[in-house]
């Protein structure tokens, strides 16, 4: 979720004024930007950007009770970083070590790189469990306007084939990082570790406070078949039907990179194929996350639908693979996927 063109927060206002719209006959379906997914027994999470992390639970993937809130108020840490922090946290990544499962969030100012990445602990996901307790374990990396040419949202971690975990992140302004973490998962590993793996043109004489014209974020990183998969959204989310929100693709043998695309192109150096792009019924879509589920791969994102005035769905879509080892998503799943939200 950006902070470069549009408020996170009028997003889920819009949301909330959409929901009883022209569908207001129809079964309610969930609404939602940034959703990432975690399985533990047979129940389904799904987490998405909202007030203290808005999570929900599902037996089949469709059908989705929604839960509450992760943060019942908000990170102590919060108002210290973005002063004008109003409870919504963006972007989170879910992640299981060492018997604990790793929430990963952020918290930014609208139109500013004043951001972070805090990360939060439970040995479950069941809020019904005993033990169920989110700890907040603070900040994990921080951006500052004129000190940083980066942004500190959107963050996902990855294990590389020695076990030791990295973070990519970022939106606009120079691109997407990978950070080695440490041990503890909570912080950058010492002596530091970092990589561009990913950006878009950006002029050097805009001011290093502005977010330009790069608009890229949301790396997700998936390992499938020898290669580390990198997925990233193009173009610029929120703005309903007038979204322009796409999922690019690159791929390297090295948790570190170069990511290539199809053509050979590196995505640090404006490469990308196209995986998935809007349509006339649904101009814009975005920000996913990818998991394998009882032996299969799906692509979890939001996408905007024109029918009801661009109101953001969550959609869930099985990923295949072709000859040459590279992801296929059937655009027809746009369509053929509704969730059902119960409450």
């Amino acid at each position: 979720m950006h902070s470069a063109s549009s408020s996170t927060l009028l997003c889920f206002l819009l949301g909330l004024a959409l929901a009883n719209s022209g569908y207001a006959d129809q079964p309610r379906q969930v609404s939602i930007h940034d959703p990432v997914m975690a399985k533990e027994g047979d129940i389904y999470y799904l987490f998405s950007t909202g007030p203290g992390i808005t999570f929900y639970s599902s037996k089949d993937m469709r059908t989705w009770r929604l839960r509450g809130r992760i943060f019942p108020g908000e990170p102590a840490w919060a108002k210290s970083v973005a002063k004008g922090f109003n409870g919504h946290i963006w972007a989170p990544d879910i992640a299981f070590h060492n018997g604990l499962y790793y929430l990963y969030y952020a918290v930014s100012a609208f139109g500013w790189n004043t951001s972070a990445i805090g990360v939060a602990t439970n040995p479950t996901l069941d809020p019904d469990a005993a033990g169920y307790k989110w700890e907040d374990r603070g900040i994990v990396l921080q951006s500052i306007p004129s000190r940083d040419l980066w942004n500190a949202i959107d963050p996902n971690v990855v294990v590389d084939e020695n076990g030791t975990a990295w973070m990519s992140f970022g939106s606009f302004w120079s691109g997407l990082k990978l950070v080695k973490l440490d041990a503890s998962w909570t912080a950058p590993a010492e002596p530091q570790e970092w990589y561009s793996i990913a950006k878009r043109e950006r002029s050097v004489l805009l001011d290093d406070r502005d977010a330009g014209p790069a608009e890229i974020e949301a790396p997700f990183i998936f390992k499938k078949n020898g290669y580390y998969f990198l997925f990233v959204s193009w173009g610029k989310c929120c703005l309903g039907a007038k979204s322009t929100y796409r999922i690019m693709i690159g791929r390297s043998k090295d948790v570190k990179g170069p990511y290539l695309d199809k053509e050979g192109r590196s995505l640090a150096a404006g490469g990308g194929t196209l995986l998935l792009g809007g349509n006339s019924a649904w101009p814009g879509l975005g920000h996913n996350s990818t998991y394998t589920f009882d032996g299969k791969d799906y692509l979890i994102f939001h996408a905007y639908e024109a029918a009801d005035n661009g109101l953001q769905k969550l959609k869930i879509a099985e990923l295949t693979w072709d000859a040459d080892q590279w992801p296929v998503v059937d655009p027809n799943a746009l369509q053929t996927y509704t969730s059902v939200l119960i409450h």
